[in-house]
């Protein structure tokens, strides 16, 4: 009997640490990390802002909390073969899985510079899952999350129905993408 128990141990403190070592990632976080390797072959394009620093807190201002506005973008090394742009803020750490934030398509590749609080012209949004057609800003229920600004360069234009949702755009990028840079923002509600 006391095998059996000694082997059970054993058994839960192996399982125990497998757990700790596959766990660092959320299944989420890996399931969105997973996806966005599969779409980028090479990260040479650069997304920053004056707002923030890459993995630093995103202001009040771009938040819930505040006006709730998109802040200045410096987008830079664009492929010079590129057609189009587009733009993806998403929160892989929402308790309800990722959280579009804003997704934003055809902007023009000479495009270097969105400002706070616009939209590049003749660019197009698709709701994101506030359920709007615009930026919705950073609004965690608890804890930090990140927010990942990434930016894609396409060899192509794209013709989306109206209607369309990221999973549409995500299929008419597949096989397109030229180059992609990223942005990391954090932030937690006070």
């Amino acid at each position: 009997m006391a095998k059996i128990l000694w082997v059970l141990v054993v058994i839960i403190i192996l399982g125990l640490l497998a757990y700790g070592a596959f766990s660092y990632f959320s299944p989420k976080t890996e399931k969105y990390l997973e996806k966005k390797l599969l779409q980028t072959k090479s990260f040479n394009m650069k997304l920053t802002s004056p707002a923030f620093e890459d993995n630093q807190i995103i202001p009040e201002q771009y938040t819930c909390n505040g006006d709730n506005i998109n802040p200045s973008l410096i987008i830079s090394e664009t492929p010079e073969n590129a057609q189009s742009l587009v733009l993806i803020v998403s929160d892989p750490d929402s308790p309800a899985g990722i959280f579009q934030h804003w997704i934003v398509y055809n902007i023009a590749p000479e495009i270097n510079f969105i400002k706070k609080d616009s939209m590049p012209e003749e660019a197009i949004q698709l709701k994101n899952d506030f359920g709007v057609a615009n930026y919705g800003g950073p609004c965690p229920g608890t804890g930090t999350h990140r927010y990942f600004f990434k930016i894609y360069a396409l060899d192509q234009k794209l013709d989306l129905p109206v209607g369309a949702k990221l999973q549409d755009l995500e299929e008419k990028m597949n096989g397109h993408i030229l180059d992609s840079g990223e942005l990391v923002g954090l932030y937690s509600k006070k």
